[in-house]
Order: C-alpha cells, then structure tokens, then sequence
C-alpha cells in the first residue's frame, strides 16, 4: 500500500497514540496483556512498516547523524530525569551495588560481548570492541519500570536503586571503551588507506586513550557536573524567588548547559549531566520543587522513547534485521540471558543482598535507546565498512527488541514478587 506524506504523518500519529493509549486502558479495563507503553510502540511501529511500503526507508547508517542526534537529546533527558530522583546520598557503602555495577559488570559485559561478536559472528577486533562497548550501558530511557519513583518517594528499594544509579552513571563510563574502538579503527585506516574494522591496537594509541579518553574526560565530566549544579542550585534556592522559575526551562537549561559546556572542555557530558542532576537535587531536598523538574523530563522523555521504539519497529519491518543470520540471533539471546545476568550476579557477591534482589539487579539490564547513540557516535566517527556497519545495527536493534519485549513483560512481575525492603 502506498501513502502520501500526509497519511504517513496521520499514521504516525496513530500508532503513537495507540501505543501511549492501549497499555492504559487494557489495564483500566481489566485485560491481563503484558503491553508496557515501549511494547506497543515496538509492535505498532513494525504494523505500519508492514502495512505500508512506501513509508521513507529507515536507514541508520545514512542516517547516523540524525539518528546520533535524536537519541543524544532522549539519553540527557533521562539522565537528568534519573539524577533528580535519587534520594539516597552518595556513599561508598551507600551505592556499593552501583561500584560493583559499573566496575565489574559492564567491563564483563563488554568483555564477553566482544568476545562473541569476534568469534561466532566473525567481526573484526575494534567492530567486536564496538559491539561490546555500545550495548554494556543499562538504558536510562527504557528502564522506567525498574527505577526509583519520583523525587521524595520513599520507594528506593535495593534493585530500583541500583538500577537507576547504574543506568545514570554506566552511560558516560562505557564512551571510554567507544572511543577505543573509534581510534583503533582511524589509526588502522592511516595504516592501510582501506576501513579499519581490525583496528590498530599500538603503544601511542592505548597510552593517548588512556590518558585523555579515560582519565581527562572522565574527570572533566564529574568536576563540571559538580560544579553546574552546585552553581544552579545555589541561583535557584539562595537567589531566584522560585515561584519565577519555570520547571521546563530549568530542566532543560540544566540539561543542555551541563552536557554543552562539559563537551567543550573534552569532558563526557553523559557524566556531567547526571551528577548535575544529582548534585543539584542536594540543595533542599524534601522541596517539592524537585518533583515539578522531575515530571516535566520524565513527560519530555515520553516523547522521545515513543517516537524512538515506533521507528526502531518500522526498521525491523523493513528488513533492518536482515544481516544477521542465526548465529546473530544466538549472540543476541546469550547476551541478555547469560552474560549479563552471570556477569551482574557474579559482580554483587558479598553484598548481602537477598537472592531475589540480587537476580533482579543482575537480570533487569534493560538495552534501548543508549545503545543506539553509541552505535550511531561510533559509525559516524570512525572509518568502519558499510557491511560492518548494517551488521552491527542489526545486531543492536535485535537486541533492542528482544530487551524491549522480555524486560518489559518480565520486569514488573519480577519486582512485584521482592519483598518491600526499603533502605
């Protein structure tokens, strides 16, 4: 069937609706459908491309800065989002399970994720690096279901807190790995004068990699943060009469303030929003406030993990999947249901926590709209093969999808079944 722009637009707007709507009113009306609002937009996304062959095609490599700046602004959004509502303070005790998260789990995972690429799908050592690198990060766009409730809730549990405060921090840690990958593969292209899916692993790259990639941008990233939300926090509560301030604009200056300055300096600006966030949470936490900027960015974020999940099912329509054959599919299967989970459980042995808290922690890595930044950053700045390039975003998008559907039937039961231990 074919369709004008302006029955693609009313489509569009149809399958959004349906998918914010449904899931909704099944659960008003009694119906027992495991249908979360990223489910419906997945399956509504891939009805249209079904249905409809003249939808413009969706082509992510083409695409890459669109798709790379679309995503960028859904990431900040909800790390912003994930900093404002976390009421337990900082603590080397306190967030014991997110070091263990962010040290050993997502290292495993990019390890074992590498690995496989490398092996069963016979990418080149920096493609199999990227691989890894792009879907380690726990999703804070996705991954609402798992996370803590708004600002002042009292509902930290272990799991949700963990979850959130990995997905908050693991996304600006995992850029290092990314820009690895990205210059292993531009030092192996100087070398050759052809793409450089193998990459180039010498001295000079790994010591300038480590030094700036590593420890400068890193450090940049948590300085900045700290210190843009200090300042903000400081003009908002101590200076500005509050009933002046709006909400959205607030949210979003801090946001983009905090991710722009922080990338001029050659910081990561994943970090330096969410620790803005989080910093600027700590000037008079229990004001409602905090509340106000939390909904706005959560309702922002909505409109962009709709509009993202609804493209992504239109890609897999259109055949975006097609490179992988069934060893593809393997990978993807073995990554979400043994290594991240093995890698989570084996990283919060010793913590004390009981066997079911530390299965979900271990279980509920939700992969989504992070993963897709990551991928589109690395193709669009390093030298990678057209070929490696389809095959890696049809990796990513499986194991999207896959995360999409299991995590977000699986995930709520799971944690209705904890216990409510609240620290």
């Amino acid at each position: 069937m074919t369709m004008s722009y302006e029955i693609f637009l009313a489509m569009l707007g149809f399958g959004v609706l349906s998918a914010a709507v449904v899931p909704a009113l099944s659960r008003r009306m009694g119906w027992r459908l495991p249908l979360s609002v990223p489910i419906a937009c997945l399956f509504g996304g891939i009805g249209v491309g079904l249905l409809f062959d003249a939808i413009p095609t969706i082509d992510p490599i083409r695409q890459g800065l669109l798709v790379q700046r679309i995503t960028e602004l859904a990431v900040i959004l909800s790390l912003t989002g994930g900093g404002l509502k976390l009421d337990r303070r900082i603590g080397w005790r306190s967030w014991a399970s997110t070091w263990r998260l962010l040290a050993l789990t997502m290292p495993l995972c990019i390890l074992a994720l590498a690995g496989l690429g490398w092996t069963m799908l016979g990418l080149p050592l920096a493609a199999a690096l990227l691989l890894g690198a792009v879907m380690a990060p726990t999703d804070p766009v996705l991954a609402a279901s798992v996370q803590v409730g708004p600002p002042g809730e009292a509902r930290e549990s272990e799991p949700r807190f963990a979850l959130t405060s990995e997905a908050g921090l693991n996304d600006g840690l995992a850029f290092p790995f990314v820009f690895l990958a990205i210059a292993a593969t531009a030092d192996r292209m100087a070398e050759t004068g052809r793409p450089g899916d193998e990459g180039s692993f010498d001295p000079p790259v790994l010591w300038e990699w480590l030094a700036v990639d590593v420890v400068w941008k890193i450090a940049a990233g948590l300085f900045m943060g700290w210190l843009i939300g200090r300042l903000l926090g400081w003009a908002v509560f101590r200076l500005a009469p509050r009933r002046g301030v709006s909400d959205g604009f607030l949210a979003l200056g801090l946001t983009l303030f905090a991710y722009g300055v922080t990338e001029m300096v050659h910081g990561y600006g994943f970090i330096a929003v969410f620790i803005a966030a989080l910093t600027f949470r700590r000037f008079e936490r229990d004001h409602a406030f905090h509340s106000d900027l939390h909904h706005f960015v959560e309702q922002t974020e909505m409109i962009f993990l709709i509009g993202v999940v609804f493209v992504t099912g239109i890609a897999i329509a259109q055949g975006i999947l097609a490179p992988l054959g069934p060893s593809g599919w393997l990978v993807a299967a073995l990554f979400l249901l043994l290594v991240r989970p093995l890698a989570g459980w084996f990283s919060l042995a010793g913590l004390g926590l009981p066997r079911g808290e530390r299965f979900a922690i271990a279980a509920l890595g939700i992969r989504g709209v992070g993963s897709m930044y990551y991928l589109a950053y690395g193709l669009n700045h390093a030298p990678y093969s057209i070929e490696t390039g389809r095959l890696l975003w049809a990796l990513v998008a499986l194991i999207v999808a896959i995360s999409v559907v299991a995590h977000g039937i699986g995930a709520p039961r799971l944690m209705a079944r904890l216990p409510a231990r609240v620290e």
